[in-house]
């Protein structure tokens, strides 16, 4: 008898992308798409000088190594705006931002099939609860956006299920009781959650309806989390809330921009660039915008990006104070990334997504000392100001701290395999 063909679930994420694999009724295995990493960057480097695309790992630091070229990351935090049918430039061509993300779709797809050796039978894609936040309709269409680049990229039909309950339908076989759970899930762009009833004699219902009493989720995630540090910490260092020689201060935009990972490579356009340079007037000290500059026009926007999210990890980690160099702007630049700024800074949007949890058990006809247990997963939820905070907010209520990475990925695997419906 043959073995089962494999089907997968993709979890398609803002900062990072995974993919598990399920063959008949085994338990999910992680999928290598990077070596022997199961997560890959979401990230696509459009190589200027070989004339080559590169992903992930390689792409980020084929871009801080200063190799010529395009670096695009987010990518999912534009699906449901406008600038989705957007075209940028590439090399010499036109490229709107789905084809970048089929482009994306399509390397995991060839990464799966290599690991694999056979092409799945079925595909199943996260998606969060909201896409866009009180927008049905580009909600809809974010979606159907994400469908359209799947089946660009080979993946033919695909369901979706929402994140937060494929997480939850992972966790579940690794308990021994009927338990009454709110899952979180903070990613890179987005926090959700789901009030969801498990056990081991629920997983072998056809029907699972019932069990998801309810799903709450919010547009503030990782990158949400990165632009506010580097906004307070880092963009000072540039101009941010400088008073110029006419009392006023620089226009903030463009510091906003420059924190965001998915807007960033719009400030390297020379268009852009000749409306920065006209900022000049503004300031009173002209160090703060030859600094600026020099981060445009030798394109190191990424690499600010990326030392203020290394900092914010390592602060969360260690509980102490982080440097975040900045000698590309200046030499022996740097600012500091302190355990109470990170308090001070993310206060307010992790309120936010704190008030969206409470929302979710609320809506679940419960109180929060009525849950079992609180489940962590999604790369966001490991921050230590942010679980401080959940442990405050749910007092005595167990906090797990799940596959944080795999979790997702691995529930939609068991929706694909048939054992939960596609949401």
């Amino acid at each position: 008898m043959s073995a089962p063909a494999p089907v997968i679930g993709i979890d398609f994420g803002t900062s990072n992308s995974a993919v598990a694999s399920v063959a008949g009724r085994e338990l999910a295995q992680m999928v290598p798409l990077e070596g022997a990493a199961t997560t890959i960057p979401t990230a696509v480097f459009f190589d200027t000088e070989d004339h080559r695309t590169h992903f992930g790992r390689e792409a980020i630091a084929l871009y801080l190594a200063g190799t010529e070229g395009r670096l695009m990351r987010s990518l999912k935090s534009l699906l449901g705006s406008s600038l989705m049918q957007d075209q940028t430039e590439i090399g010499n061509q036109r490229v709107s931002f789905e084809d970048i993300i089929a482009l994306f779709l399509a390397e995991l797809a060839a990464r799966v099939d290599r690991q694999l050796g056979a092409r799945p039978a079925r595909v199943v894609l996260g998606r969060p609860v909201h896409f866009v936040d009180d927008d049905p309709a580009r909600d809809r269409e974010a979606e159907a956006t994400l469908r359209r680049a799947a089946r660009s990229a080979g993946l033919g039909e695909v369901g979706f299920q929402y994140e937060p309950i494929a997480a939850a339908f992972d966790y579940e076989r690794r308990i021994t009781r009927e338990s009454l759970v709110l899952i979180v899930d903070i990613g890179g762009g987005t926090s959700d959650f789901t009030v969801v009833r498990l056990g081991p004699e629920r997983m072998a219902k056809a029907d699972r309806a019932g069990d998801v009493l309810a799903t709450t989720g919010v547009h503030i995630g990782g990158t949400d989390f990165d632009q506010r540090l580097s906004i307070e910490c880092v963009m000072p260092h540039f101009g941010f809330r400088h008073i110029g020689p006419q009392g006023r201060e620089v226009p903030s935009r463009t510091f906003f921009d420059l924190s965001s990972w998915h807007l960033i490579n719009w400030l390297y356009a020379p268009r852009a660039l000749r409306q920065v340079q006209e900022l000049r007037v503004n300031y009173l000290d002209t160090r703060l915008h030859d600094r600026l500059m020099r981060v445009l026009e030798d394109r190191q926007g990424h690499r600010i990006a990326s030392e203020v999210e290394d900092a914010k990890i390592r602060t969360s980690m260690m509980k102490g104070d982080e440097g975040i160099d900045l000698s590309f702007a200046e030499p022996r630049l740097d600012a500091l990334l302190t355990a109470s700024d990170m308090d001070r800074h993310l206060a307010a949007p992790l309120d936010s997504v704190l008030a969206c949890a409470g929302d979710c058990v609320s809506r679940a006809g419960l109180r929060g000392d009525q849950l079992d247990a609180i489940y962590l997963t999604g790369g966001s939820s490991a921050l230590r100001p942010f679980q401080g905070a959940l442990r405050q907010a749910f007092p005595g209520t167990d906090v797990i701290e799940g596959d944080l990475f795999g979790g997702v990925a691995a529930g939609l695997a068991y929706t694909a395999a048939g054992t939960l419906p596609p949401g």
